[in-house]
């Protein structure tokens, strides 16, 4: 008779994982708050939570009351020619929190179909005016998704590489997260790209370039550069997926610049990392050139479980909690600025960064900065020993965890950290 975990090597196939390499999965039998609990008794500290997406903390019993008081009235309909108060009432209230002047919201599933939806969205806004705009602008080190679109506008690597041929053209301009990037030079290129004329979009992840590596940069350049986007009608997409909900200190990293974009890209912590779901804000303008009597003008695009009422039930439920979130976004925020002085003491730590809840750093074993640098695994496993995850890209190390983490929480990451990185 096969346990659990046995099964899960016969039946399963995990996400970024090779199976000849990686170490067989933890199998996790139940999960609250800040902590995981393994079928072998073992109790983990979620510092990432779980792939970024876990806000108020695991089986919130706001966000369950939610789900399941929805579930007595109704679970999925389809959302072409119906709709319901669930979905309605949340766009009202996310766009309310969103910063510029959002007017529509477009329900999908994930982070990668919310920016394929904006990618198509962008391109086809120029289409239906027969205007020939269709390149778009993207930052190297980006990433955007697992879809073919979403791949396109990411950084070019082992991730896509078997796809390579199939990915449509963009244009990539320095990272402003790279320490090696003069910025004044970075502008300047991007000026001299939408000066062209044929750009259709800029999309960015604002502030912090997730999976790339955690870089992050300051809200100035960023508004430099949605003010090129400006004058040369150029649509701003703003990749908020990671991003939004809290982490950066803000409801949304959009609200650091001055100038906002024109399309925002949501998903991950949207409904408090409970149940999928994926939505693409947009303004007026966008919106309005969509509206024909042109049946060919229609934005052809939707999903089987489009408007789900009981994801859109748990993202009403997040979104109330995220309003009184705010001081326990203050006190992750201040913990990890004491923290950083710690981080200081170690001479493998390199290039240490923060915003909000998010903390990250470089740990130096001489091996050029990569998602494949060797250093991973040793780190991932000796957190996992720990008690602790933590799940490096490459030698970068990140802290993410949820704004339900208390002090004694925070204190055994901090000190597991330390730890690891000083008998290196």
């Amino acid at each position: 008779m096969l346990n659990y975990s046995e099964k899960d090597q016969k039946y399963i196939w995990h996400p970024f994982t090779q199976s000849l390499v990686d170490q067989p999965p933890v199998n996790i039998v139940r999960a609250k708050d800040s902590k995981l609990y393994a079928e072998n008794g073992q109790e983990f500290i979620d510092a990432i939570s779980s792939w970024w997406v876990n806000l108020h903390g695991h089986a919130h019993p706001v966000i369950k009351k939610a789900i399941s008081d929805q579930m007595e009235i109704m679970d999925q309909i389809i959302f072409a020619g119906f709709t319901h108060p669930t979905a309605i009432d949340f766009a009202e209230e996310l766009l309310e929190f969103l910063p510029g002047n959002m007017a529509k919201v477009f329900y999908s599933d994930n982070g990668s179909t919310s920016v394929e939806v904006a990618v198509k969205m962008a391109l086809q806004y120029w289409h239906n005016q027969n205007i020939k705009k269709q390149t778009i602008i993207a930052f190297h080190h980006s990433y955007h998704g697992d879809t073919f679109g979403s791949m396109s506008i990411s950084q070019r690597g082992a991730f896509n590489d078997p796809f390579s041929d199939k990915l449509f053209d963009v244009e990539f301009i320095s990272s402003p997260g790279e320490l090696s990037t003069e910025t004044k030079f970075m502008i300047a290129e991007f000026s001299k790209i939408t000066a062209k004329g044929n750009v259709a979009a800029f999309i960015y992840e604002p502030l912090i370039q997730g999976a790339g590596g955690m870089l992050m940069y300051e809200p100035d350049v960023l508004d430099q550069l949605l003010n090129i986007c400006r004058s040369n009608e150029v649509i701003a997409i703003a990749d908020e997926v990671m991003t939004g909900f809290g982490r950066t200190g803000k409801f949304f990293a959009s609200e650091y610049m001055k100038n906002t974009p024109d399309i925002i890209c949501l998903s991950k912590g949207i409904t408090g990392g409970i149940l999928p779901l994926g939505a693409t804000a947009c303004t007026k303008n966008i919106y309005e050139n969509f509206k024909s009597n042109d049946r060919s003008k229609t934005f052809f695009h939707g999903h089987s479980y489009t408007g789900n009422s009981l994801s859109l039930a748990a993202a009403r439920a997040s979104l109330t909690l995220l309003r009184d979130s705010m001081t326990n976004i203050k006190f992750i925020e201040e913990n990890h600025k004491r923290f950083i002085l710690k981080l200081k003491t170690l001479k493998n730590v390199q290039n240490i960064r923060s915003r909000g809840t998010i903390l990250a750093f470089d740990v130096d074993n001489h091996q050029q900065t990569s998602y494949f640098n060797s250093l991973r695994d040793n780190l991932y496993h000796q957190f996992i020993d720990k008690g602790v995850l933590i799940r490096p890209l490459g030698n970068v190390i990140y802290l993410m965890p949820p704004y339900c983490i208390d002090q004694n929480e925070l204190d055994t990451i901090y000190n597991a950290v330390m730890d690891v990185l000083s008998n290196l």
